[in-house]
Parts: structure tokens; C-alpha cells; sequence
């Protein structure tokens, strides 16, 4: 246990999409350091459990450390399903507002490890570096993906162990025949997630797949992994360090999975040699390039509809639907970047936010009696002077738009992988040659009511 006379951190709340996260802040440090957490996490536990306090305190020396439970975990709300990994950058973002934080250093493990990229890779200007430990780039086996076990194992080994002192073993190797810290660890456990919640959250994270969001990370990138960790093989860790563009990658002795065991002084000193060092290349030559959704829609039949309307009528309309169009978009959280008459493209953080808008707009216009088709796709954009935007992924999102019929949004590849577990189906809609694009791209018709 911890020592019970140190001065422990208070809980706070935070309110994001009307649930309630927990976050506590300490340290005397002038950098900040938000700690993402992986699958299990309790603000209030982490005090007692001992190898864990004492990191976050050595943490605290060097830092002003921010912590929190995600949603559905720890001390922050329960919710029916599982979150994606788009609320949870919302939930991190409310907590850093409210700490009063607009940059920091983020510490990400474990199942955290997508999130804390993803966000990295969203929203730069909030993150001054990046520390990935024991992570991976996608959370469950797949057949260009062989070093991560599958769905059915993970599933399997939570309704064997998890909430017992057999789990302490998996993650802390070292201290397997210590039975004091097995039970610290299966009371943690239960203190975090029933086993169901976390069921729930691994079903949820099984298609979660980053592996091309890490190219477009543009900050500075630590990677740490231990060589022997039986959790989450160091394979993953090496294929974290070969994507992320200018990584470092420290592989480290040792096989807990844990941070907070086997030697975690050599993690901390890592990261604070990290956080000083100067960086290779300087903030500003990354400034203006960030991971965006870009939502292309336009009118089909436009030039038919005018004809038929006359031009006074076409006007009315269309002024209509450019009220709708913003109506809608600003409702999801997106901002409108360009309209070309029958055509709009809007700009969103979040992917699963941009196709329930282009689903709503679909909608909206179709009560008009007028058919709409959508294109998106995720991608690196970089800012064109005021409001405008450009880039590749611009490009692109327009040319997905292209292959939509009249109802139907289209998406990239990239845009349903980053949407797991929000509940957003998909059909199958075929291999396409993108005009002006590179390659052959796999798009998909998302099923939309």
C-alpha cells in the first residue's frame, strides 16, 4: 500500500457528451503530462496501489501530471456499449481544458496507445510530444497483422481471469508468486471494469486499426517497450517505431507489461530525457498539417432540378439548402470549408461524426425532394490560408464522393477502420481507380437508416 500520510490528489469532474470523467492533476513540474490510461484504470486506486503511486509521484517531480478514468471506467461514468476511439479523444480533450492545459506531453500505454496516436495526429497544437509505451497499432490479429492475438483468446483469458489474482501474473510476470500483489491487482481490476464492461470494450475494440494514422504523426515520438513483454509483444512496439516518421524507439529489459513494475525508473528517466531534449526538427515545420475528415457532398440531377425550377426557384432552394447544409454540419461539430453551388465540403475531427452528418444531410435533403450523395475520407490536411485547406486527403474525399450514387455516402478504408465500435455498418463498395489518385482504393457504402 501507499504511504497513507502523503497528500493525495483531489477527484474532479468534467462534463463530455453528458457523461462525467474523473481527472486529477498534481506535480510541480512546468511541462504538463496527461497520462492516458490503458484498459484499466481508478484515479482513486491508483493512490493505492504502491509500485503505481510511486511512479506517478516520481512523475510528478518532473511534471504537472494529469490523469483520468475514460468513460465507463475507473471513477468516470458507466454507459451502455463501448466507446470509440473518437470519444474517447473527446473525453481527453475535456479533461485538458479543464485542467487548464492547451499543451502537452502525452504519456500513452497499453489500449491507450491508438487513442493517444489518433489524437497526436488530430490535434497537434495540444500535443507538444508523444510517449507510446507497450503499445500497438492495431488491438487484435489480423492476417497482415500477425503479432497481436485474436479476439476469441483476449475474450477468452477475461472470462478465466480478469477480477482474480491469476490476471496479475499475465501483466507482471516478476511478481507471480507474490499473492499480496496478485490481490492488489485482482481489487484494482474489479475497482475498474466488471468483467462484462470489459467484454464489451475488447468486442469494441477488435477492429480499432491506426496503422495509417502513423505516418501523419507530427510530433516528436518516444516509443518504449519491454523486450520480454508477454501482453503486448515488442514486435508491435517495432512496428511502432519503423511508421511513426522520426520515432525514437527504446526497447528496454525485462517482461511486465506493467509500467509501474520490473524497472520502472528507467521508463520515468526516459521519458524526462525525452521531454527535454531537443526535438529534430522545430514545431513550426510541422504547423498547419493536422488528421482531418473531410466530407464531400453535392446534388444529383442538379442541372435537371434548376431546369425544371426555373432560376428564381433554383435560387430559393438552394439558399435553403445551404441553411440546412450548415445547420447540419455545425450540429456535428464540423465547419463548412467551401460550397460550389450544388456542392459542399465540410471538415470534421472525428470520422464517425462525419458520416451520421452526411447520413442527416441525406435526410434533410431528401425532405426537400432533392437527392444528395457524400464522400469521406481521414486524412493529413494542412491549412491554405484563412479558412481553406488542402492536401491530398482533400483530393481524395472529393474523388470517394464521385463514386456515390444518389443516397449513398461513400467511404475510404481508413474512415471504417477508425470508426470501430460505433456502431456504423458498412457493405462492400468495390475497388475503385480515384481520378488524379494513386493506386486502387477499397471503398465501402455506409448503411445508413
Amino acid at each position: 500500500m501507499s504511504d497513507p500520510a502523503a497528500a493525495l490528489p483531489e477527484t474532479r469532474y468534467v462534463e463530455s457528451d453528458g457523461l462525467s470523467i474523473a481527472w486529477q492533476v498534481f506535480g510541480s513540474g512546468t511541462q504538463d503530462l496527461v497520462v492516458v490510461p490503458p484498459i484499466i484504470s481508478h484515479v482513486d486506486a491508483n493512490w493505492q496501489y504502491e509500485g503505481y503511486a510511486r511512479m506517478l509521484r516520481r512523475l510528478g517531480e518532473s511534471f504537472r501530471v494529469i490523469i483520468f478514468d475514460k468513460r465507463g471506467q475507473g471513477m468516470s461514468d458507466r454507459f451502455e456499449g463501448a466507446p470509440t476511439l473518437e470519444e474517447r479523444m473527446d473525453d481527453l480533450l475535456a479533461v485538458m481544458q479543464a485542467a487548464g492545459s492547451e499543451r502537452a506531453i502525452l504519456f500513452a500505454s497499453s489500449e491507450g496507445g491508438a487513442m493517444g496516436a489518433l489524437f497526436a495526429a488530430t490535434h497537434p497544437a495540444r500535443v507538444e510530444r508523444l510517449v507510446l509505451y507497450a503499445a500497438m497499432a492495431r488491438f487484435t490479429r489480423a492476417p497482415d497483422y500477425p503479432i497481436r492475438p485474436s479476439l476469441e483468446r483476449m475474450l477468452q483469458v477475461v472470462a478465466e481471469t480478469w477480477g482474480t489474482p491469476r490476471s496479475g501474473p499475465l501483466f507482471a510476470p516478476s511478481r507471480a508468486g507474490d499473492a499480496a500483489f496478485c490481490e492488489t491487482m485482482a481489487h484494482y481490476q474489479r475497482l475498474s471494469a466488471s468483467p462484462s464492461a470489459v467484454r464489451r470494450l475488447l468486442i469494441a475494440n477488435d477492429q480499432i486499426d491506426v496503422r495509417q494514422v502513423l505516418p501523419q504523426i507530427r510530433r516528436p515520438t518516444l516509443i518504449i517497450h519491454r523486450r520480454g513483454d508477454r501482453t503486448v509483444s515488442c514486435a508491435n512496439g517495432r512496428y511502432l517505431a519503423d511508421q511513426v516518421p522520426d520515432a525514437v524507439y527504446l526497447e528496454l529489459p525485462g517482461a511486465d507489461h506493467m509500467a509501474a513494475e520490473g524497472d520502472p525508473e528507467a521508463i520515468i528517466d526516459a521519458i524526462v530525457r525525452f521531454a527535454a531534449a531537443r526535438p529534430l526538427l522545430a514545431p513550426e515545420q510541422h504547423a498547419g498539417r493536422w488528421l482531418a475528415t473531410v466530407l464531400f457532398a453535392d446534388i444529383v440531377g442538379s442541372t435537371e432540378l434548376a431546369a425544371r425550377l426555373g432560376d428564381a426557384d433554383w435560387r430559393d432552394l438552394l439558399a435553403r439548402l445551404h441553411d440546412l447544409a450548415r445547420a447540419q454540419v455545425e450540429a456535428h461539430r464540423g465547419r463548412i470549408v467551401d460550397t460550389a453551388g450544388d456542392g459542399w465540403f465540410a471538415l470534421f475531427d472525428g470520422p464517425a461524426r462525419a458520416i451520421r452528418c452526411a447520413a442527416a444531410l441525406l435526410a434533410a435533403f431528401a425532405a426537400q425532394g432533392v437527392a444528395l450523395r457524400a464522400g469521406l475520407h481521414t486524412g493529413e490536411v494542412e491549412s491554405g490560408g484563412g479558412d481553406k485547406v488542402s492536401g491530398m486527403a482533400v483530393h481524395v474525399g472529393a474523388r470517394v464522393m464521385a463514386t456515390a450514387g444518389a443516397g449513398e455516402v461513400h467511404v475510404s478504408n481508413m474512415v471504417k477502420d477508425l470508426v470501430a465500435g460505433a456502431g456504423i455498418a458498412f457493405d462492400d463498395a468495390g475497388t475503385h481507380a480515384l481520378k488524379g489518385v494513386p493506386g486502387e482504393w477499397l471503398l465501402w457504402r455506409a448503411a445508413i437508416a
